[in-house]
């Protein structure tokens, strides 16, 4: 699924790094297999999925975008003497882009609701942005309050907060509700792209891939430049699919082009 901005400690044993009780032989005298009890956050994220897999119909599209002017607008603000305490990095450019991306297509950010009276489209226009982690307690999605009011400067320490928080074991389950749209970031594990479940509550989700150097056409000239793929799956119920269309070039359009949204 969405396991990312922060991974497990090098250290940690395999089975806690994915959120893991210790192991134990599955039967006398068999040191070939081993049963893990499924328990805490694995338990409950297990659920999770499986509800939103079975419940929502995903779609996923991509897009393969030249993100070499957001890497120079990475390495511009690292160089920033405001930034000089603030950890920068692609992903504040990405959550930038969602969140100006999610105001012109507000379905994105919207939630399927059954009542008693039948199904409604819930549309919120606010954005809590949740992060997928994956930290030695498992995968954690928090997610940072109203987002859209954050400068980038407030959204980047915010992010930061919100990843020390959790490879401290330290998010509440108050940090993980009422989440309204998630950007989950695999290519810190080196993967291009992938096709992400839903959270809960949420009809879409961002995967951003790894940024890597490869042969690109500009004016008709190969050259090398930093590539990556986002990829955003949706709930058919509530997005079709040229809404998350629009919304996926939006985002990739800011990736592009961050400079846009600079405040």
């Amino acid at each position: 699924m969405r396991e990312e901005t922060v991974p497990a400690p090098q250290s940690a044993p395999a089975g806690l790094a994915r959120g893991l009780a210790p192991t134990r032989p599955s039967a006398a005298g068999d040191d070939r297999t081993e049963s893990i009890p499924v328990k805490g956050v694995r338990k409950a994220t297990s659920s999770a999925m499986v509800q939103s897999a079975y419940s929502a119909p995903h779609v996923t599209v991509w897009k393969e975008i030249d993100a070499s002017r957001t890497m120079e607008l990475v390495k511009r603000l690292k160089a920033s003497p405001d930034y000089a305490d603030i950890r920068v990095s692609p992903l504040l450019i990405m959550a930038r882009a969602v969140i100006w991306a999610a105001r012109r297509t507000p379905m994105v950010n919207a939630a399927w609701i059954e009542t008693d009276a039948g199904a409604e489209i819930a549309v919120r226009h606010y954005v809590n942005l949740g992060i997928a982690a994956a930290t030695p307690r498992g995968l954690l999605v928090p997610n940072i309050k109203d987002a859209q009011d954050l400068s980038m400067k407030d959204l980047a320490r915010a992010l930061n907060r919100l990843t020390l928080t959790a490879r401290e074991g330290k998010t509440s389950p108050a940090d993980q509700q009422g989440g309204t749209i998630t950007i989950t970031n695999i290519g810190v594990f080196g993967m291009d792209a992938g096709t992400p479940i839903i959270n809960p509550g949420e009809a879409g989700i961002v995967a951003m891939g790894t940024i890597s150097q490869k042969p690109w056409v500009v004016d008709g000239e190969v050259r090398p430049r930093w590539v990556t793929t986002v990829a955003g799956s949706f709930d058919h119920r509530v997005i079709d699919g040229d809404g998350m269309s629009r919304f996926i070039a939006d985002v990739a359009s800011i990736l592009e082009e961050p400079a846009l949204l600079v405040d």
